[in-house]
């Protein structure tokens, strides 16, 4: 198969992408990414050469500063962005689209066409912003484009089934709908220079992520926090509590980090996967996280959860007395995350695009895909 796949070069969705295009080369396919929004860091920009000098032509990247559909100036997302993906889709000639923004559902390419839901405004304003977001021709144009997006694919993915129900809760007439959760590969690092201390990921300037709960958290042990704290006009506090902030730092660094860390610390009141916790937990850190029902359908009772600042500092303060209960939640965080692999999920994508070819555009609504088998009925 040839795919077209789109990311964008913030957070989660590269890394997502990154996996997948991974797993796909090897068995195979050839992919053409997209990216969106930013311009590729070095690192990124060195992952994709590493590809094109391992894949050769059944590889190529084209990135662009076209911005995502949730950016402030989200006027011409849509038209610039075809454009870019039109030039592409004329030179590579893909079987299938494999969007990651919402929009580009509603791109005019005659080939089936998959968007993934990494994340959607209006379900993040339902937790962030219950008393609603206020109406502008910014938020007006959103939903046009997230709508038209939806409405014309052929088939919506997701990571949890939460995000399922959030798209059909806030769009109409949405077509099939899958859930296949998002797979990591990272290698167990050793654990003999592992450090009584928590990480935190994320954007400071995102109030999704709630990092701000870290200001009245009493913690016994050091809280390292990662992230960007700006964002277009949303700016973070330069001093969270008593959380060390580090920044955004590269792959490697982060890895380093979580490696010689005990604990990750998922904060986040709207998360509809959350791949750093994955990360981590491949590291070998205890996963404790907030008490949300998408960290609960990820994690299972395979993490130590909380409902606040209190409870955090009360669970922060066992864990740093109680030897052996953190080692048990290292334990059976690591055994949960061992099971989201980047190749259970690309056989998850690989199974729906083959139905997406081959029963286009007779696709079976409703239906799950676990990582691993074949679509089966929620």
């Amino acid at each position: 198969m040839r795919i077209l796949l789109t990311t964008d070069t913030i957070g989660g969705v590269w890394t997502f992408t990154k996996e997948l295009t991974t797993e796909l080369l090897q068995r195979g396919h050839a992919v053409a990414l997209v990216s969106l929004g930013c311009q590729p860091s070095h690192e990124q920009q060195a992952w994709c050469a590493a590809q094109s000098l391992t894949h050769g032509t059944s590889f190529q990247f084209t990135a662009s500063n076209v911005p995502l559909e949730w950016m402030e100036k989200n006027e011409f997302v849509h038209t610039q962005g075809a454009g870019v993906l039109l030039h592409v889709a004329r030179q590579f000639r893909p079987d299938l689209l494999h969007s990651n923004q919402l929009c580009f559902g509603a791109l005019s390419v005659d080939i089936p066409k998959l968007v993934t839901a990494h994340v959607d405004v209006l379900s993040w304003a339902a937790v962030c912003r219950p008393r609603g977001l206020v109406r502008s021709r910014w938020l007006r144009q959103y939903q046009s484009l997230v709508t038209q997006g939806l409405q014309s694919c052929d088939a919506i993915a997701s990571p949890t089934r939460w995000m399922a129900l959030q798209l059909a809760r806030h769009y109409n007439d949405l077509p099939p709908s899958y859930v296949i959760h998002h797979g990591r590969s990272v290698g167990r690092p050793e654990s003999r220079m592992r450090t009584l201390q928590a990480v935190t990921v994320g954007r400071l300037w995102d109030e999704a992520k709630n990092i701000e709960m870290l200001r009245t958290v009493h913690s016994p042990i050091r809280i390292y926090v990662v992230g960007e704290r700006q964002c277009g006009s949303s700016v973070a506090p330069r001093q969270i509590g008593r959380s060390v902030l580090l920044g955004a730092l590269p792959e490697s660094s982060l890895m380093a980090l979580l490696a010689r860390s005990s604990i990750y610390i998922a904060t986040s009141i709207y998360e509809p996967f959350g791949i750093a916790p994955l990360e981590a937990a491949l590291c070998g850190c205890a996963v404790v996280a907030n008490d949300i029902p998408s960290l609960r359908e990820v994690w299972g009772d395979d993490a130590l959860y909380f409902d606040g600042p209190r409870s955090l500092s009360t669970l922060l303060h066992q864990l740093n007395r109680d030897e052996e209960l953190l080692a048990q939640a290292q334990r059976r965080s690591f055994a949960r995350a061992s099971e989201m692999t980047a190749q259970r999920m690309t056989d998850g994508y690989e199974a729906l695009y083959r139905a997406l070819l081959a029963s286009r555009p007779a696709v079976p609504t409703h239906r799950d895909v676990q990582p691993g088998f074949a679509a089966h009925a929620a």
